[in-house]
């Protein structure tokens, strides 16, 4: 068998750059504040394990099989590559985030994530689950930290300290779980957007922007009132295709404004999908809105959809980077039929028009903000 390392690790399926890692300082200051640890009796659980370096490296020091979460589906692929890879196929358990995850685990290693409302789920879940000894290691790049995230932890613990940083990273430590009342997740919100009733959005913690009704979002909803009809367009899937659905904003606004329509809703975090299934029962719609976890839509037909509405993400994890946009947009293209559509909205500084034509077909505008545009692109 190959000799385990961190250096041999990748990022695909997700998008590989020479600019992009998938281990960094984060991960190998983690993995050696808590080397003697791991090598002790006990459960281990990895939680948010980007590309496999904690989950794998953890299996690798402890000898013994490692229970894992990963919001990202994406990451979820990510790690069983590098895991088969790596011959650790069998090292690591895929779990949700919850009980199962946590009952009688001793020692947590989390990726902080930069949403506080992420890291107070991910600390109320292990406080009310793992072990009374339980010892939770947190690691992130200093420049995404913040003194609020040892305040959340010490809601949910007794003992919270902060190591020394290394390489610009830095590990926090909390144990002595505070006994934990119930839940606030999902949050919720209402919003009015000009249907008979304000629309209700609910989301769990690492949804992007919470309950939040984002400013591109409300710009693209008075367009989404009329949609006009399209050629015939077989496809068992769905009537309009909701890709990167989030809190389940556009979806359950569908649905709401074309009690005729059949939407499919789609996002490679477990938190949105679970937030949009939320936001659709909430709003008397979850009976024609499908929800999947699922990567760029891999899981559609070629030529199977006759309409897309995306709002594409700008970002992968903390990094700025365009190439997820183009990921989707190329997807898309692959699924859209011929003379299907294409309604975007995104950051007008990021240009992408020229994007869509190329890769959709014709694109007009169909509106614009001092932020935000709105475009739909016809499949050629």
């Amino acid at each position: 068998m190959t000799p385990f390392s961190l250096d041999s690790l990748r990022r695909r399926p997700d998008l590989e750059a020479a600019e992009l890692v998938a281990v960094d300082a984060a991960d190998r200051l983690l993995l050696d504040t808590s080397a003697d640890r791991l090598r002790l009796p006990g459960d281990i659980a990895t939680i948010n394990d980007s590309y496999g370096a904690l989950t794998l490296g953890a299996a690798h020091l402890s000898v013994r099989a490692v229970r894992a979460f990963q919001d990202g589906v994406v990451h979820e692929r990510a790690l069983a590559l590098n895991a088969a890879e790596q011959g650790l196929q069998d090292a690591y358990r895929p779990l949700p985030l919850g009980a199962e995850l946590l009952d009688g685990v001793s020692t947590v290693l989390v990726r902080l994530p930069r949403s506080l409302d992420e890291l107070e789920e991910i600390a109320w879940t292990i406080a009310a689950h793992a072990r009374p000894d339980v010892e939770v290691l947190a690691g992130g790049r200093v420049k995404h930290m913040s003194v609020s995230m040892n305040a959340v932890l010490g809601r949910y613990f007794g003992n919270v300290s902060a190591g020394l940083a290394r390489q610009k990273a830095r590990v926090l430590t909390a144990s002595a779980p505070l006994p934990t009342g119930a839940s606030t997740f999902p949050r919720r919100a209402r919003h009015d957007v000009g249907l008979a009733r304000p629309l209700e959005l609910l989301a769990y913690g690492a949804t992007f922007g919470g309950p939040a009704l984002d400013p591109g979002t409300r710009l693209l909803l008075p367009h989404l009132r009329r949609l006009p009809e399209l050629p015939a367009i077989s496809s068992e899937d769905a009537d309009v295709v909701d890709l990167g659905c989030g809190n389940g904003a556009i979806a359950a606004f569908v649905a709401l404004a074309h009690p005729d329509l059949r939407v499919l809703a789609t996002d490679q975090s477990a938190s949105a999908t679970a937030s949009t299934r939320a936001t659709a029962a909430a709003n008397g719609v979850a009976d024609r809105i499908t929800v999947s976890r699922d990567d760029a839509l891999s899981a559609l037909a070629d030529a199977s959809v006759g309409r897309i509405i995306l709002n594409p993400p700008f970002h992968l994890g903390s990094t700025v980077h365009a190439g997820v946009a183009h990921r989707l947009f190329d997807a898309c293209a692959r699924v859209l039929a011929p003379g299907g559509e294409l309604i975007t909205v995104w950051n007008s500084h990021l240009r992408y028009r020229q994007a869509l034509e190329r890769t959709i077909g014709p694109t007009r505008q169909l509106d614009r903000s001092p932020r935000f545009t709105v475009t739909v692109s016809t499949r050629r």
